[in-house]
């Protein structure tokens, strides 16, 4: 049964409100990840919660228990001179900046004389996300992944 500090497989396929999909693991092999300890957005992880191996879960979360809704405030003008390659800052080109709580993902919306326009939301925030999930399997996590924060070996991370 999925709980804290299980070693949750999945395969999952995910799309926004019109079917699109923005993500899946076919063709990747089953995403791992520890239950309980912040790795998966929050709405997912209430709806996985006490299921087991071999369900199959079509699951909406909306904005607030995913990425949350967008903060105009964190898109921001950035002098062109702040970036090491300015010939990459083109709109619609992302980067991951270290920000306050950890790295970020920043997108360029526009380029203008010297002022480059970034957008720090993250880009599925204001949307309801669509998860189909199958839950491939379930085992403890060892101490080593709980101290190291993440899955190691299959659908997790290689050292």
């Amino acid at each position: 049964i999925i709980e804290s500090k299980k070693v949750v497989t999945l395969n999952y396929t995910l799309k926004n409100d019109a079917g699109d999909v923005l993500d899946t693991s076919d063709g990747q092999g089953p995403l791992a990840y520890i239950h309980g300890v912040g790795m998966m957005i929050p709405g997912l992880e209430t709806e996985l919660s006490g299921k087991t191996v071999g369900d199959k879960l079509n699951v909406a979360v909306p904005s607030e228990g995913a990425y949350g809704s967008r903060d105009e405030g964190l898109v921001q003008k950035v002098p062109l001179t702040q970036f090491d390659q300015p010939e990459q800052v083109i709109p619609g080109n992302q980067f991951e900046i270290n920000g306050p709580q950890g790295p970020m993902l920043a997108t360029i919306q526009s380029v203008e004389d010297d002022n480059v326009t970034v957008d720090l939301n993250h880009p599925l925030a204001d949307m309801t996300l669509h998860f189909d999930v199958e839950i491939v399997e379930i085992r403890d996590a060892t101490e080593e992944e709980l101290s190291h924060g993440h899955v190691h070996g299959k659908g997790g991370v290689e050292h």
